[in-house]
């Protein structure tokens, strides 16, 4: 193996350590991956591999795969649906920025993600086994996760239970590359990351990797990774977190239960679960209970639809997405060009008594746009019915197609396709949420399920690693 293979294989793997690391001042012309310290690592890691590639004069492209074609086509309509309607991108113009310029940045970050990064994750793992995909991606994730789950932890100690000699400890981490320790309001914690909902996503990404230990060792430690997980998704206080892995761990649990094996597994688990949550009562019960009251509140929707703020930009900014869908419902308006619509249709139950339209989202001094908190509302109004149509066709083949490696496959590509199968649920409902595509994890996800796709049972290797 090359040297410059060795540099851009390591910096895949450290990548992946930072990916959640996001809590830091970045360098602005990096855009939205600005404070994305993963990215740092993978986009130095392309750049190194596009070196040894032009020394080699060799590179691997999945253009044969049904997966990278799908994305390839709505890839192009973004293009044909802003060429469509070029004269009124060409004319638009709302805080500092032209609807051209807005296009262009738009269209390179989607390009990062979905080309730079696809390629150089492919390249990374096409030529490993199985056995190495499954073992060496989730042990960095594990010890990602580790360091996350202690930050998390004491975080934990101070913001939740007002242990505050647990803040001397945490001091120390000022100290590691990429982190400020700072302290969120409201009880809840966001650990590495710079907020709650960002800790949720993290959680999001590497819950199925955890999960799978479950059924790949033997040990009594195989359970530690799924209550880290479970742990932060309690008290980071996320919605969408508490949602979504809620959703992943009763699918994992329902696999379980279908599996003769681990149906004693279960009911084991049901009693941690009881003698752990008792003790806590009994150490704090209090603050247990009104943190679960909390959880629960914060879930009723509609009954905060009008007194939080969160919720009331959310659906505002959706409700607004959807009003300039049905003004363009074919195309759409223009690959990025949303916002300079949908700022005409915000609604007044959104806007009012709302802070963070007057200061953000409708303040043309600020430059950043408004997030649309939904990727599908932001590419019905922006790529129209077409589009929308093309990505969701994509995204469900992703999930499709791995359910379908988890039923029929065995040993590590059974696992690998079960991982694949809670991961893309995760990202799917996520996005429900999120209208960003820098998803790092559904992108290495979708190259791992075409690697599957493309090689037979009989190729694969069980070697197993140390």
């Amino acid at each position: 193996m090359n040297n410059l293979r060795n540099t851009y294989l390591t910096l895949f793997f450290v990548g992946w350590f930072f990916f959640p690391f996001n809590d830091f001042r970045g360098y602005e012309f990096l855009g939205e991956f600005k404070n994305e310290s993963g990215a740092y690592f993978f986009l130095l890691g392309f750049f190194v591999f596009v070196i040894d590639v032009v020394n080699s004069g060799k590179i691997s492209i999945p253009y044969r795969s049904k997966v990278f074609r799908a994305l390839s086509l709505f890839l192009v309509w973004c293009i044909v649906a802003t060429v469509l309607n070029y004269n009124a991108v060409s004319e638009s113009y709302f805080k500092h920025t032209g609807g051209v310029y807005r296009f262009i940045r738009q269209y390179i970050s989607l390009m990062i993600s979905t080309i730079v990064f696809v390629f150089y994750f492919w390249n990374v793992i096409y030529k490993w086994s199985f056995v190495e995909i499954l073992y060496k991606i989730r042990r960095i994730l594990l010890y990602c996760l580790i360091f996350v789950f202690v930050y998390g932890f004491l975080e934990t100690l101070v913001v939740v239970f007002h242990f505050f000699p647990a803040k001397y400890i945490l001091s120390v981490f000022d100290y590691f590359p990429f982190l400020d320790v700072n302290y969120p309001p409201g009880e809840r914690i966001s650990s590495v990351t710079y907020e709650s909902p960002s800790l949720g996503n993290y959680l999001i990404t590497v819950s199925a990797w955890m999960f799978s230990y479950i059924f790949t060792e033997k040990n009594k430690y195989r359970f530690v990774p799924t209550f880290m997980v479970l742990f932060l998704m309690f008290f980071s206080g996320s919605r969408t977190a508490l949602i979504n892995i809620g959703i992943q761990f009763m699918v994992l649990i329902s696999v379980m239960y279908s599996m003769e094996e681990y149906k004693r597994v279960i009911t084991k688990g049901l009693l941690y679960t009881v003698v752990i949550s008792s003790f806590l009562l009994i150490l704090n019960g209090e603050k247990i209970v009104k943190s679960i009251e909390d959880k629960a509140e914060s879930l009723n929707f509609r009954k905060n639809l009008t007194t939080n703020i969160s919720n009331q930009s959310r659906f505002g900014m959706q409700y607004a997405s959807l009003q300039v869908f049905k003004e363009h419902p074919i195309v759409g308006v223009g690959f990025g060009q949303e916002t300079y619509y949908k700022r005409f249709h915000y609604p007044r139950w959104a806007t009012k008594n709302n802070f963070e339209f007057r200061l953000h989202y409708q303040n043309k001094n600020e430059k950043s746009f408004p997030t649309s908190y939904n990727i599908y509302t932001r590419l019905l109004a922006e790529t129209g019915i077409v589009g929308f149509g093309l990505f969701l066709y994509f995204i469900l083949m992703c999930f499709f197609k791995s359910k379908k490696i988890w039923k029929e496959a065995k040993e590590e590509r059974k696992i690998l396709g079960f991982i694949l199968m809670i991961s893309f649920l995760g990202f799917i409902l996520n996005w429900l949420q999120t209208d960003f595509f820098r998803q790092y994890g559904f992108w290495l996800c979708m190259v791992i399920l075409i690697k599957l796709i493309n090689e037979s049972p009989a190729q694969k290797t069980t070697t197993k690693l140390n």
